[in-house]
C-alpha cells in the first residue's frame, strides 16, 4: 500500500507511448498557439498579394482593352524577357546594384576601421554616421536633387564658385551623369548600413590573437590583410547580399531624381510605368514576379551566410 508521499513509479503509473506523444503534441500546440494570429496576419499581408500577382501574371489583362481579358500562359513572361526596354531596365538595375553595393562596402569598411579605434566622442560620431540611413528615402533623394545637384543654387556648384570664382563651371549634374547621380545618393544612404555590419564584425575579432601577432612583429597591414580581412569576409558578404536585396527593389531615388529618364529606368520603375501608364496589369505582374524570384535567390544566399556566421560564433 502506497502513501500520497511515495513516488508513483510502479507499472500502473507509466504512460504509454501514445499518451506521451499526445501530451507532446498538446505541449507543442500550447507553445505555438499564441503565434497563430501573427502568422495568419503575415500570410494575409504578404502571401495573398503575391498569389494574386502570380495569377494576374498569367493573364492578358490590359485596362485599355477590357474585352480581351483572358488566360495568356507564359506570354507575359516572354514579353518581359524579350522587350528591349525591359532588358535595358534589367541591365540598369544590375549596374545600379553592383555600383552602390561595391562603393558602399569599400567606404563602410574604411569608416568602420576608423570608428573601431578608441577616441573621444566616438559614440557621438557613430550616431551621426548612422543618420543618413535613417532618413526617409524620398526625402534623401529630394535633398540630393534640389539641395546638392541643382545647377543654380545647389551646394556642389556653389562650392565650385567659391573655389574658382564667378567663372567656375556650373554643370547640370543630373543631365550630364544621371546614373552616377543616383548611385551617389544611394551610396550616401547605404554606407552607414554597411559600416554597422562591418563594425560589428570588427568588434568580434579575436584581440588576443592580434596582440600575439603584434608581439611577433607583424605590421598593421599584415594584420589587416591576413587576420582582420579574412575575419570580416562573411560580414562583407552579408552586407553585400542584404544591400543587394533592397537596392534591387529601389524605386524612390530613380523616381525622384530622374523620373526614369536619361537611361536610368530600373526594373521597379519600368514595372511602375507598365502598370500605371500602359495599364498592362498582366505584364507588370510578370515583371514583378521576376523581381521577386531574383530577390528570393539573393535572400537565400543571405540566409546561408547568416547561418554560417551563427555557427561560427556558437563554436567559439
Amino acid at each position: 500500500m502506497t502513501t500520497a508521499l511515495e513516488p508513483r513509479t510502479g507499472p500502473a503509473w507509466r504512460r504509454s507511448p501514445e499518451e506521451t506523444q499526445a501530451l507532446r503534441r498538446a505541449g507543442n500546440w500550447a507553445r505555438r498557439a499564441p503565434l497563430l494570429p501573427a502568422l495568419i496576419f503575415l500570410i494575409i499581408v504578404t502571401q495573398l498579394p503575391f498569389v494574386v500577382t502570380l495569377i494576374i501574371s498569367f493573364m492578358n489583362w490590359n485596362a485599355y482593352y477590357p474585352d480581351e481579358r483572358g488566360f495568356a500562359g507564359i506570354d507575359n513572361f516572354r514579353r518581359v524577357l524579350t522587350d528591349v526596354n525591359t532588358r535595358d531596365s534589367i541591365i540598369t538595375t544590375i549596374k545600379l546594384t553592383v555600383s552602390v553595393v561595391l562603393v558602399s562596402l569599400v567606404l563602410g569598411l574604411l569608416i568602420a576601421l576608423l570608428l573601431d579605434r578608441a577616441f573621444r566622442g566616438r559614440g557621438v560620431v557613430r550616431t551621426m554616421m548612422i543618420t543618413p540611413f535613417l532618413i526617409v528615402p524620398v526625402a534623401a533623394a529630394l535633398v540630393w536633387k534640389h539641395a546638392l545637384y541643382n545647377p543654380e543654387y545647389g551646394l556642389f556648384n556653389g562650392v565650385l564658385t567659391w573655389i574658382f570664382g564667378q567663372n567656375a563651371p556650373q554643370p547640370d549634374w543630373i543631365s550630364t551623369m544621371p546614373l552616377t547621380a543616383i548611385v551617389a545618393s544611394l551610396v550616401w544612404q547605404w554606407t552607414p548600413f554597411m559600416m554597422l555590419i562591418i563594425l560589428a564584425g570588427l568588434q568580434s575579432k579575436p584581440l588576443d590573437v592580434i596582440e600575439a601577432a603584434k608581439i611577433d612583429g607583424c605590421s598593421g597591414w599584415q594584420i589587416f590583410r591576413h587576420m582582420t580581412l579574412p575575419h570580416l569576409r562573411q560580414y562583407l558578404e552579408l552586407g553585400a547580399l542584404l544591400g543587394s536585396i533592397y537596392i534591387v527593389q529601389n524605386f524612390d531615388a530613380v523616381f525622384t531624381i530622374t523620373s526614369g529618364g536619361l537611361g536610368t529606368a530600373n526594373l521597379p520603375y519600368t514595372i511602375y510605368q507598365t502598370f500605371y501608364n500602359a495599364q498592362d496589369y498582366g505584364r507588370a505582374s510578370a515583371a514583378g514576379v521576376v523581381v521577386v524570384i531574383g530577390t528570393i535567390l539573393i535572400a537565400t544566399l543571405a540566409l546561408r551566410t547568416v547561418s554560417s556566421l551563427f555557427r561560427e560564433e556558437g563554436a567559439r
